[in-house]
């Protein structure tokens, strides 16, 4: 296995250099687990997130909000007594319950907290995210189909049409592309790519269980993985839990300081693996963080390199 990459260069006649003569550069670089291609383009190609006033958007959301205190029990669905004797699944102050769009065969919606309809990433802590995390597993645990996952839309940016930020779980008897293609990894494949990176500048760091790496050709911006055992999202135990939660939340925070404010993530297996990206708010006259490149051409285009990424992240990695 190899990191492989090609760098291009072109010039132009830069207007903003008095039409001198300018050299401009792209690197592809190749996935070595998926071969999937991404370019990186020089730091300060892309405009930075626009950050939001999200006092005042949480305040026009929050009337009208079925994850709020005041509506989560009238007008959430609830489960079959098969599924939870209660209809809804509690860990903490997480709640869990069916989703109303079902993308799965199964297909759930857990809470944060019915309290937290304004929870910016800096302010998700270990202990929310691992409750809501294990209130994931109970539910996985509990319809017991082949293909289980948790995924996350952390706000509109991310794909989410309710501001109240949560979690869903899906499980399926058929795999999604994305987890036909990982489960299909030899497991000599997956360690060798780890190891190929442990000692490089996209390391983040390894707990007991789980190793974090920022990734080499990126699906999306700021994508981060995390790599476990041979278990599936249904199988996590509470350590795993304890260690998935605090890597994810050290990943939050240095988006957080690069100024996003909205991610996604997908916690698959087996092998148990976890990948996350950053997502940008934008304003009407900003930039997405998607264009023709990632929806049409299966390619990520970004100027976050992952080794800035990853000495970012490392440093509240704990």
């Amino acid at each position: 296995m190899r990191l492989r990459s090609e760098r291009f260069e072109t010039e132009i006649l830069d207007p903003r250099r008095e039409f001198a003569v300018t050299r401009t550069a792209v690197e592809v670089r190749w996935d070595p687990l998926t071969e999937r291609t991404a370019r990186l383009l020089p730091e300060g190609s892309v405009p930075p997130p626009v950050r939001h006033d999200f006092a005042a958007l949480a305040e026009s959301t929050r009337p009208g909000c079925p994850f709020c205190m005041d509506a989560i029990e009238r007008e959430t669905p609830r489960f079959p007594p098969a599924v939870s004797p209660a209809g809804r699944i509690r860990r903490g102050e997480a709640v869990l319950f069916p989703n109303l769009v079902g993308y799965a065969q199964w297909s759930s919606v857990s809470v944060y907290s019915p309290a937290l309809h304004l929870l910016p990433l800096d302010e998700i802590t270990p202990t929310l995210l691992a409750d809501n995390l294990a209130a994931q597993v109970e539910f996985l645990q509990s319809v017991d189909e082949r293909w289980p996952a948790v995924n996350a839309n952390h706000l509109p940016p991310a794909g989410s049409s309710i501001f109240h930020p949560h979690l869903q779980g899906t499980a399926s008897p058929l795999p999604t592309n994305a987890q036909r293609l990982l489960a299909e990894l030899p497991p000599a494949t997956v360690r060798e790519y780890i190891a190929l990176e442990r000692d490089g500048d996209r390391h983040i760091g390894a707990g007991a269980r789980v190793e974090w790496l920022a990734s080499y050709a990126p699906a999306g911006v700021g994508e981060v993985r995390a790599f476990g055992p041979a278990v599936s999202a249904a199988e996590l135990d509470v350590e795993l839990l304890g260690e998935l939660a605090s890597g994810i939340v050290a990943v939050l925070r240095a988006y957080a300081e690069l100024g996003f404010e909205s991610f996604n993530f997908a916690l698959t297996g087996p092998p148990l693996i976890l990948r996350l990206v950053a997502r940008a708010y934008f304003a009407p006259t900003g930039r997405s963080d998607v264009m023709w490149s990632e929806r049409l051409h299966d390619e990520a285009a970004t100027d976050l390199v992952p080794e800035r990424l990853a000495a970012l992240v490392r440093g509240r990695y704990v």
